[in-house]
């Protein structure tokens, strides 16, 4: 079976979509190939797996990351739904500091996003019932996790709301501007 491989604009960005077999009875998809993962240098070691529940439409999360030595990359899929993902990257030496990408993870195009470490990510669930598998290559830790606001005017993020009002928690609207985030962590992690 094979993935294909498809970079976005940043680099770490990755989506990945494998060959589908269909038939009467239904599909098969190799989501994981450990040699086509090693090929590609990507992780083939997972050291944690979530399943990520959203109950409604316009649910938005983040912009979530945690500080080394706690930094996760991300292997993601959504198994039922919509749900937009986005990714800024905060790695200090990065060429695309401060840039961010998105993608559109769907139950019917069965496709994964790899993210390597040093992104902060969001969420934004198009559709109700949404179901996320998350595979982080390091330990989540809650004293090492750090945020930037969903709506920050320098990120200028598309979340494509079409003129909709996300549901925010209140962590997430609480959280400090792109700018402040920079000054407190000597701009990036």
């Amino acid at each position: 079976m094979k993935i294909e491989v498809r970079k976005g604009k940043l680099d770490g960005f990755i989506e990945l979509i494998p060959e589908t077999y269909e038939d009467e009875r239904g599909f098969l998809a190799r989501l994981y190939d450990k040699r086509v993962f090693k090929d590609l240098g990507l992780p083939t070691e997972w050291t944690e797996e979530s399943h990520h529940y959203t109950k409604k439409k316009y649910i938005l999360r983040g912009l979530y990351t945690q500080l080394p030595p706690f930094s996760e990359g991300k292997l993601l899929r959504v198994t039922r739904g919509e749900m937009l993902w986005v990714s800024v990257d905060v790695r200090k030496n990065s060429k695309t500091f401060g840039l961010w990408d998105s993608i559109i993870l769907s139950d019917k195009r069965k496709n994964l996003l790899y993210v390597t470490r040093g992104f902060a990510h969001g969420c934004l669930s198009l559709t109700d019932e949404v179901d996320l598998i998350i595979k982080s290559d390091n330990y989540f830790s809650e004293e090492h996790g750090v945020g930037i606001i969903w709506n920050d005017k320098d990120l200028n993020i598309n979340w494509n709301l079409n003129g909709n009002v996300p549901y925010i928690s209140e962590r997430d609207k609480g959280y400090p501007s792109f700018r402040e985030f920079k000054e407190k962590y000597n701009r990036g992690i």
